[in-house]
């Protein structure tokens, strides 16, 4: 846990102190913790790749309006992904924000990142020590390889963007599983 900003401590004599460090007394009623440096400044969680792109749109542009204008260009997809998925207005004001405060020599003060996660179609349980994981589809075939692991799944497996998608392909013996991809 992050160590509060500051404190505010009521004393026994009717004083109320505001204080960066840590009081142990017998003179303290209460003591009531103030926001963490994390909940003033959030980090916005975000794919290795978007914060690759985020850093480079960040390097371009000295105002925010102009790498918007770019990103909803053709120019930064992995950005123009993040800013689609979910509430547009939304991801917008949290690329603001951190655009003030970003400093690209220290990056994961602003930006978490988190693993791309994708969608693959396996069957439910191991038989002989290996799952049979949905590894290519053409227009005339699907095929399925063995895997032994959730590592292997995502490696060989075929990735779909969503649940929906997965689950178009699984049947009584397969599921649809979410698992971390590796940046390729």
């Amino acid at each position: 846990m992050t160590k509060p900003v500051a404190y505010v401590y009521n004393m026994k004599d009717g004083n109320t102190l505001l204080i960066k460090e840590e009081l142990h007394s017998d003179d303290i009623l209460d003591k009531t913790k103030l926001y963490t440096a994390e909940q003033l400044h959030p980090r916005v969680k975000m794919t290795r790749k978007q914060a690759d792109d985020f850093k480079i749109l960040h390097q371009e542009h000295d105002l925010l309006s102009d790498a918007l204008d770019d990103i909803y260009g053709t120019e930064h997809l992995p950005m123009k992904g993040w800013i689609a998925d979910g509430k547009v207005r939304n991801n917008e004001a949290l690329i603001a924000s951190i655009w003030v405060y970003y400093d690209y020599k220290k990056p994961e003060e602003t930006i978490e990142i988190v693993p791309d996660m994708k969608w693959f179609v396996r069957t439910k349980e191991l038989d002989d020590g290996v799952y049979k994981v949905l590894e290519d589809i053409r227009l005339d075939y699907y095929e399925y390889g063995n895997v032994r692991n959730d590592e292997e799944t995502a490696e060989y497996g075929h990735q779909f963007h969503t649940k929906e998608e997965a689950e178009l392909w699984a049947n009584p013996l397969t599921e649809a599983v979410q698992l971390p991809v590796e940046d390729k």
